[in-house]
């Protein structure tokens, strides 16, 4: 019987079911209740309901396992509330309800059932599951899309740049794009990202993520050739200043730039409107008047919109891939950073060079009004706070370069 029932399981309705079970307990006659029971797990009781229904002929209309109104009730159908009160749970502040209990709290089904319960409701964990995704909740992460208020000339900026780009390259000048990279704690931390090793050998990292305080923490600023596809990358090991970005900037012209560019006259830099080469920090003009008086080079700055940062090109087309090529690898050292940046390529040919830089910066650096005063700085007529040129101090002839 056992091998009959599981044969015809599959094919079995509930009625249907119940009504087979009935028929062959009837068959054995005294004591077969408990045999089909014991054989199919079907309960007596409803051995003993298809008993019945095989003895009152009652049919029901083709099509249906139940007569009209039978079977178990709905919890929303016994219980009109309950979605009107998992709902103001959920969402309490599109449901105007600041005070909700979970509107501090996660928001987890187990913690929703619990409250329900408070309010009067039964309603398990797997139900409340059930009911959110019939009313098309699913379980979601945040997205980072809001950039804060649009300034009015954001597009009219990228616009500025993009031609003062072009024509910067049309005329054989270097454009370069700079930023600091995210700070690294330096040891065996966890890094995100996973790595093929053998199965069941991941490397092992610290559990917490504290600081080591003889590593301390590296600090990547990139400069990014926008034309040359090449990069740049000074890890610094103290604080992220204006005048480390700009000695930044002087290694990568040393080492990088003026090998390529033996004729130019003018660099362009588009940066953040924040950090260490914000527009409003002195430090960074002040040493971006040492660097063009060191160079000769009449030094262009462009910076992009407030809560733009993301567009900036060195985002995607360096640190990007440098944040790929090291995923799930601890940055054990300053020397695995600088191996693994320096290691960094891509199928468009990008190319990376970097160097510790073990200078001191400290915070704090005051440029007093007297050194603002001796910088020699043309505000742009579109944007002067955002768009500015710095003249080296031996002359200004190459201001129609810009």
């Amino acid at each position: 019987m056992q091998a009959k029932f599981q044969a015809l399981a599959s094919e079995f309705t509930e009625r249907s079911r119940r009504l087979w079970a009935a028929t062959e307990a009837a068959a054995l006659g005294h004591g077969g209740i408990a045999l089909v029971e014991r054989a199919t797990g079907i309960s007596r009781s409803t051995i003993v309901r298809g008993i019945r229904d095989l003895a009152s002929g009652q049919r029901l209309r083709q099509g249906r396992a139940r007569r009209p109104g039978g079977g178990r009730k709905q919890a929303v159908a016994k219980d009109s509330s309950l979605l009107t009160d998992l709902e103001h749970l959920v969402e309490p502040t599109t449901s105007g309800d600041p005070q909700s209990p979970l509107r501090w709290t996660s928001k987890s089904v187990r913690r929703l059932s619990a409250e329900l319960a408070e309010g009067g409701h039964t309603a398990s964990h797997r139900l409340v599951a059930k009911l959110l995704m019939d009313r098309g909740y699913s379980l979601q992460a945040n997205r980072k899309t809001r950039e804060g208020p649009q300034h009015p000339d954001r597009d009219a900026q990228f616009r500025y740049i993009n031609e003062l780009v072009r024509r910067h390259q049309k005329q054989g000048q270097p454009a370069i794009s700079v930023d600091t990279k995210k700070k690294e704690l330096v040891g065996d931390f966890k890094n995100p990202g996973r790595e093929w090793r053998l199965k069941g050998s991941p490397e092992p990292v610290r559990v917490h993520d504290f600081i080591i305080p003889e590593q301390g923490k590296a600090i990547p600023y990139g400069v990014y050739d926008l034309k040359r596809n090449e990069g740049w990358v000074s890890v610094g090991i103290d604080h992220d200043t204006a005048a480390f970005a700009a000695n930044a900037i002087r290694r990568w012209w040393k080492i990088m730039g003026s090998p390529r560019y033996r004729k130019a006259v003018s660099l362009l830099i588009t940066a953040d409107a924040g950090g260490s080469n914000g527009p409003r920090v002195r430090l960074w003009k002040w040493e971006l008047q040492r660097f063009a008086n060191r160079t000769g080079l009449s030094v262009t700055i462009c910076h992009f919109p407030p809560g733009t940062s993301k567009w900036n090109k060195i985002e995607h087309r360096l640190f990007s891939y440098i944040t790929t090529n090291w995923r799930g690898k601890p940055l054990v050292s300053l020397a695995a950073i600088v191996s693994l940046i320096g290691s960094t390529t891509t199928k468009a040919g990008l190319r990376v060079r970097t160097e510790i830089d073990p200078t001191r910066y400290p915070k704090g650096a005051v440029v007093t009004d007297q050194q603002m005063a001796r910088i020699d700085l043309d505000h742009h007529q579109f944007h002067g706070d955002w768009n500015y040129t710095i003249h080296p101090k031996q002359g200004r002839k190459n201001r129609s370069v810009i």
